[in-house]
């Protein structure tokens, strides 16, 4: 091992811009501290939540070049105009599902025989995830969901949550409003998102959590929230038992079962995790039924043409809201139509809250994943992450080979 592991920290350079740091100004303190032998460096930045400042009083250098850094650490995807031949990068790439988007990016890394580590993949033996944004997610979509109600509504305004100091402000402010009694709020999933939104809904004035029959069978005079996995809102095509890891491994044999959920829910918020070969929750002909009582989606997972058809594209925290005419199936500007759909579709949503949300990743990292990188040769969690090792892609990720040597005619 060298005697000086050196850090960098990226600034982030996706647009829209991102806020967020991997390592706060304290976090990076503490870990230098635990181990003598590592040296940080920022790259400067007018942009993250965490000012240079910051990280300068602290007596963390900032610097421009960070070629002589053995690893460089960032949130979101790099320009790939900036990769430095040769080093180990640590961010979400976004890559592991072929996204299009992001092929040229994946092929400079090659190109410049960098290794990639995605957090994205770093798990434990049991394959659960050890880092992740999920539950900020959650937390932000949710409170967007109720904000669409309100302006929707003009019952209450909410302040967009990019414009509260901290989650203590944001939650504040839910306090302040009051609900339609009877209104229902559904919410799908039963990970970190899901369970995220569920702490911001619980947040709100008198709101009751019921269970899913309930939700479809009974009426209250008080606002309701339920949640419910994809054991409830699937269903195995053949009749037979429903089972999560058959679902999982074969998507294609189930079929939706949530089109009662779509006449009794007044404001839907998704946190599932949905494979292509899933079913949809709905179709654009659902949509134009009278019956069908949804007014706003806050689609969090944000899964385009996907299983919520009114998910066309993403939004952004500049701009979060868009109406959907499921009559005409087009967007229109949001609330400019009574009987349209409004739809929040932002797919970085944990950057509204990019202090908070970075301090509970560093904690993360700093936990799980710091020892490993920096006193470990073999660890089977980085290696279950490393999707490029000096260029070349390793074992677990050969399927993306056709992905990286695509040529477009």
């Amino acid at each position: 091992m060298k005697d000086k592991i050196r850090i960098g920290i990226l600034r982030e350079t996706k647009n829209p811009p991102d806020r967020r740091v991997p390592l706060t100004p304290p976090q990076i303190v503490a870990i230098e501290e635990m181990y003598p032998f590592v040296e940080f460096f920022v790259q400067p930045s007018d942009l993250r939540c965490y000012s240079d400042e910051e990280y300068e009083y602290l007596d963390i250098p900032l610097r421009e070049d960070l070629s002589d850094c053995d690893i460089l650490l960032g949130v979101k995807e790099v320009d790939r105009r900036t990769f430095i031949p040769g080093k180990t990068y640590m961010f979400f790439a976004h890559v592991g599902k072929k996204q299009p988007y992001n092929r040229e990016m994946f092929r400079e890394m090659a190109e410049k025989n960098i290794s990639l580590i995605d957090y994205e993949y770093l798990t434990t033996d049991k394959g659960e995830r050890v880092v992740a944004f999920g539950r900020w997610a959650g937390i932000v979509g949710a409170y967007n969901g109720l904000r669409a109600r309100g302006l929707r509504t003009n019952r209450f305004r909410l302040k967009p949550a990019h414009q509260c100091h901290d989650l203590e402000e944001m939650w504040a402010g839910l306090k302040l409003i009051v609900l339609k009694p009877g209104l229902k709020i559904l919410v799908t999933g039963g990970g970190r998102v899901a369970m995220g939104a569920m702490e911001t809904l619980g947040e709100c004035n008198d709101i009751v959590e019921i269970s899913p029959d309930d939700f479809l069978n009974r009426t209250y005079d008080v606002p309701v929230m339920c949640r419910i996995g994809p054991e409830t809102y699937s269903r195995r095509k053949d009749g037979k038992e429903f089972s999560f890891d058959d679902f999982v491994r074969n998507p294609g044999q189930y079929e939706s079962a949530f089109l009662p959920y779509t006449r009794v829910t007044d404001v839907l918020i998704t946190g599932h995790y949905w494979d292509p070969r899933s079913p949809v929750f709905f179709t654009k002909a659902d949509m134009k039924d009278p019956d069908f009582r949804i007014s706003v989606i806050a689609d969090i997972s944000c899964d385009i043409n996907g299983p919520v058809p009114s998910t066309i594209r993403a939004t952004t925290i500049a701009d979060p809201f868009y109406g959907y005419n499921p009559v005409l199936e087009k967007e229109e500007i949001a609330f400019t139509r009574q009987s349209n759909i409004t739809v929040m579709s932002i797919d970085n949503l944990p950057g509204e809250l990019p202090r908070d949300a970075s301090h509970d990743f560093g904690k993360m990292l700093m936990t799980d994943i710091v020892n490993d990188l920096l006193t470990k040769r073999d660890s089977a969690m980085l290696e279950r992450a490393t999707i490029l090792n000096k260029g070349k892609l390793t074992a677990p990720f050969a399927y993306l080979e056709d992905y990286l040597n695509f040529d477009p005619v």
